[in-house]
């Protein structure tokens, strides 16, 4: 039987996941999905429109169930400097080409692009290529 989730909660600090569901940041900004848990149990998603998905969001099913969202592992570029400036003007120009970017102190990180990862290169950034999750900002 597949649990539908329709309903996001505000984040829950005294919950313990029973169970977990892990998405990519792409998956996260699906507002109808079908799946598995990482349990195994099947799931379907049916969210309002607009709703985009964050690490430790919790959806409640009609039937009460509850489940975490987690952002799963993928392909990254993660970009450093030993100068914050350098970082801080990527940021800005990925930005203007509305790029999907996480932003730490310590670095920034995209979804793989080989055009933009030598435009970052021509500009004196280290590009590493990672498995992890990904959190891009969101607009409001």
């Amino acid at each position: 039987m597949t649990i539908v989730f329709t309903d996001r909660l505000s984040h829950q600090d005294r919950l313990e996941p029973t169970s977990t569901l892990s998405l990519t940041a792409e998956e996260r900004t699906q507002i109808t999905l079908r799946g598995y848990s990482d349990q195994g149990t099947p799931i379907a998603l049916k969210l309002a429109r607009g709703t985009i998905l964050q690490e430790g969001d919790w959806l409640r099913a009609s039937t009460g169930e509850l489940i975490q969202v987690l952002a799963k592992k993928e392909a990254v570029l993660t970009i450093t400097s030993l100068f914050p400036l350098a970082l801080l003007q990527a940021a800005y120009h990925l930005g203007s080409r509305r790029i999907a970017l996480e932003m730490t102190t310590t670095h920034l990180r995209i979804l793989p692009d080989n055009r933009v990862r030598q435009f970052l290169e021509h500009r004196g950034l280290t590009i590493t290529e990672d498995i992890a999750p990904f959190q891009p900002e969101t607009s409001i």
